[in-house]
């Protein structure tokens, strides 16, 4: 099925309801033909509010635009923007067969008979739902429910298909299955898609660039791995995944250096911020030794494939280490820390 690619243009868009809460404040995005962009942050933090304005459920604040493609569909209802969406309910009509459901928007646009059923048939395959298109959505699994529910969203051919938060409502291990199936579900349709979700790893997993939000702001755009190992601001950094904080003094500060537990390190980022950032998974532990900090571990958690190690440190809150599951060490034990100076992360705070 050849669906059209169209690109999203989002400039000064901003919601303000009547008691004057401000949901999203001014706010500028481009999406490109064809690409999927998460929406990613906590609640409350505008990405859900961003979502109903593209899909015209909100009216934008006056001064806002939303482009698709090359028309201004700022103040379009819903019905005419060419939106597909996708629910965390699925919203499936319960009553009626896996290919009524996909097939129910055409029907209700006119579309003949025969039209309809090569088109379901088409997205059956597609979504590889063969066999089961007599069946009824509390026959199906949660998966097969999700594919259902994104055959419908795409069976009317929108400019721009919408997920709001779609896997949230699955158990852990169902959610990770399901999260690299609708990313190649997506790549495959090749539409253009903004996905709403508050999981780091399910944005991760399904789109091409991530729009971290917070207190109705943007903070940051870019690929998952840009985000992860250079963000911008502390918001950010803690947000998708987990940092450990390194205090410095003025003096570490003017000369550009980290003290860590006697030694001393050249701070590879430029930053006069008085804290570092650095994740979990890049403080590595071994014996002590003159250029390694020295440390002590006081907890120990087994989690299968990696330890979680809390360390002390002299003059520094406790720090947390991801290690091996083959690490040696326990609590109690004298061990020395390295940090690589191109893994530390400046610490920008995120604006208000």
């Amino acid at each position: 099925m050849e669906l059209e690619r169209t690109r999203i243009e989002i400039v000064d868009c901003a919601k303000t309801y009547a008691d004057g809460t401000r949901a999203l404040k001014p706010t500028t995005l481009t999406v490109e033909p064809g690409e999927v962009i998460a929406l990613l942050g906590p609640s409350g933090c505008g990405k859900t509010t961003l979502l109903r304005l593209l899909a015209g459920l909100e009216a934008v604040d006056p001064g806002g635009r939303i482009v698709f493609g090359d028309q201004d569909v700022t103040a379009r209802p819903v019905e005419k923007r060419g939106v597909g969406m996708v629910f965390q309910s699925y919203a499936l009509f319960p009553q009626m067969t896996v290919a009524a459901n996909i097939g129910y928007g055409l029907l209700v646009r006119g579309v003949d008979a025969a039209e309809r059923r090569r088109a379901v048939g088409e997205l059956v395959d597609l979504v590889r739902l063969g066999g089961l298109e007599n069946k009824r959505p509390a026959e199906l699994s949660g998966g097969q429910r999700q594919r259902v529910a994104l055959a419908r969203a795409v069976a009317v051919r929108p400019r721009v298909l919408l997920l709001d938060e779609p896997l949230a409502a699955l158990d852990a291990k169902l959610k990770e299955q399901l999260r690299d199936e609708l990313a190649d579900l997506l790549r495959s349709l090749g539409i253009t898609a903004v996905h709403v979700t508050h999981d780091q790893h399910e944005a991760f997993a399904i789109a091409d660039r991530l729009a971290v939000m917070h207190t109705g702001n943007i903070v940051q755009v870019g690929d998952a791995e840009t985000l992860y190992r250079a963000p911008r601001h502390a918001f950010v950094a803690e947000f998708l995944g987990r940092v450990n904080r390194l205090q410095r003094d003025e003096d570490a500060v003017a000369r550009g250096v980290v003290k860590l537990g006697g030694v001393e390190w050249r701070c590879a980022v430029p930053s006069a911020s008085t804290s570092l950032l650095v994740r979990p998974e890049d403080v590595q532990l071994g014996p002590r030794g003159a250029d390694r900090a020295a440390a002590t571990v006081k907890h120990r958690t087994f989690l299968g494939e990696r330890i979680h190690l809390r360390v002390e440190i002299a003059s520094q809150p406790m720090l947390v280490a991801d290690v091996t599951r083959d690490s040696p060490y326990r609590v109690g034990d004298e061990v020395g820390i390295w940090i690589a100076p191109d893994r530390l992360m400046a610490s920008i705070e995120t604006p208000a």
